[in-house]
């Protein structure tokens, strides 16, 4: 079982990227916004899952423990393949699939290419109780973000454009109004700052 791979980003495109563990170039599927905090030629770390099929092995990687534990809750749902869990993590944060579970808004899931009306009820259903346990969890970790999910955040805001001094502010002031669960979640945060930052700078640009 591969659980995690550490190691230099070779490529990223079309939701893979392909990290370089000891010569080795492992392909894995990760969401939209995860692949914008992954740049070329960097060292990574991701926590992974393997899924065996009769025909092919395929890994999916993630950012932070949380994310990997919503896809496996979601993967267990009936009708929901790991293509369309890590669909759901490209458009829900971690924090966003739980209240949605919770406030028992299936309209949430149906937003996602691939999650029917059917599927999107069965996903609220089947994980009522299982996502109850894990949100307990989750709020109870520390505050503050764990030190690489900040270099995450910090290095995808640089990488769409802005400044480090500003990317820094901008990740300081989305901390100040984060939950918790949102602090310990790169795509929360990341949602955050660019809520705080406005438009892309243009190119030349400087704030």
């Amino acid at each position: 079982m591969i659980s995690a791979l550490r190691g230099t980003v070779l490529s990223v495109a079309g939701g893979t990227a392909v990290i370089d563990v000891g010569g080795v170039g492992f392909a894995v599927a990760v969401t939209a916004r995860h692949a914008l905090t992954l740049r070329t030629g960097t060292e990574t770390t991701l926590l992974t899952s393997l899924i065996v099929r009769e025909d092919s092995l395929s890994l999916f990687g993630f950012p932070d423990q949380e994310s990997l534990d919503i896809f496996t809750l979601l993967t267990g749902v009936t009708g929901v393949g790991p293509k369309s869990a890590l669909g759901v993590l490209s458009e829900l944060a971690p924090s966003d699939v739980a209240t949605a579970v919770a406030r028992e808004d299936d309209s949430a899931f149906r937003k996602v290419s691939g999650i029917g009306p059917k599927t999107a009820k069965l996903i609220v259903l089947q994980l009522t109780g299982k996502i109850a346990a894990r949100a307990v969890e989750f709020t109870e970790a520390p505050s503050g973000p764990p030190p690489h999910v900040r270099a995450n955040v910090e290095r995808a805001l640089v990488g769409l454009g802005w400044p480090e001094r500003s990317a820094s502010s901008a990740l300081e002031q989305a901390l100040e109004t984060a939950s918790p669960l949102e602090a310990a979640d790169v795509q929360s945060l990341l949602r955050l700052a660019l809520a705080i930052l406005g438009p892309s700078p243009k190119s030349g640009d400087a704030r």
